[in-house]
């Protein structure tokens, strides 16, 4: 979950919600830059943050029993397991790009745990066989998940509020074509992304938020019934060229 605090309570959206986000926010790309395998690689960019922990004990609350945002818990190995399974059931492709996902997230943890360093061990071999397996070199597959990062990280931006004020630009992240881009906010609260990668001059994109106005939780199943009855409201953004 991508959580913020409010006055009244908390702004809750579903890391799957991100994902859709990214979705749309993907098929604004410019055509002739999109990667090989483009519909496994929505795909992927969709389910990248699948396979979360179930709905039980207190996986999704802090020990203060808040809803716990996504960047508390440093990682779960069944969670990346999980979600690479999924993937693999679709195709090799889509197993690929969240294998990818996953060695850009925890590389950097590498030599902390036994279990993880296993697995990043494994992933290293499974995508070197699904790049053979799927005819793609490993500047193609590197290009197309570097695009599904660009798209995770400006979906990740929008969701946690995090565009500067004041006409102010922020890094989104280079993208696969290894340019920087910026956003930035105008006086009129349209978006501008410099270079312009889009393919249409003006586009909008949305994401639902859950309004919850309980603070503390007993366990999950407390948190999830509140999840459903809270109001949805849907933040949407305008991005212009």
């Amino acid at each position: 979950m991508i959580v913020t605090s409010t006055d009244t309570g908390w702004e809750v959206i579903h890391q799957q919600a991100h994902g859709l986000l990214a979705f749309q926010l993907a098929m604004q790309w410019h055509t002739d830059k999109r990667p090989i395998h483009w519909h496994e690689t929505l795909v992927a960019l969709t389910e990248h943050d699948d396979g979360q922990d179930p709905w039980e004990g207190q996986n999704h609350l802090t020990t203060a029993g808040a809803p716990m945002d996504f960047q508390i818990l440093e990682y779960s190995v069944e969670q990346c397991r999980n979600m690479i399974r999924i993937g693999l059931e679709k195709s090799r492709w889509n197993a690929l790009m969240l294998s990818m996902h996953t060695s850009f997230l925890y590389e950097s943890k590498r030599g902390q745990d036994p279990e993880l360093d296993a697995y990043l061990d494994q992933q290293r071999k499974n995508q070197q066989m699904w790049r053979k397996q799927c005819q793609a070199s490993k500047l193609e597959a590197e290009y197309a998940y570097n695009f599904l990062q660009w798209c995770d990280a400006l979906s990740l931006i929008l969701c946690q509020g995090q565009v500067p004020p004041e006409e102010r630009r922020l890094e989104v992240s280079a993208g696969p074509d290894k340019v920087p881009y910026f956003i930035q906010q105008r006086k009129d609260n349209t978006l501008l992304i410099n270079p312009w990668p889009f393919q249409d001059s003006q586009f909008a994109v949305h994401v639902e938020i859950h309004q919850v106005q309980q603070l503390r939780f007993r366990n999950d199943q407390e948190l999830f019934d509140a999840l459903q009855e809270a109001p949805v409201t849907q933040g949407e953004w305008v991005f212009r060229k």
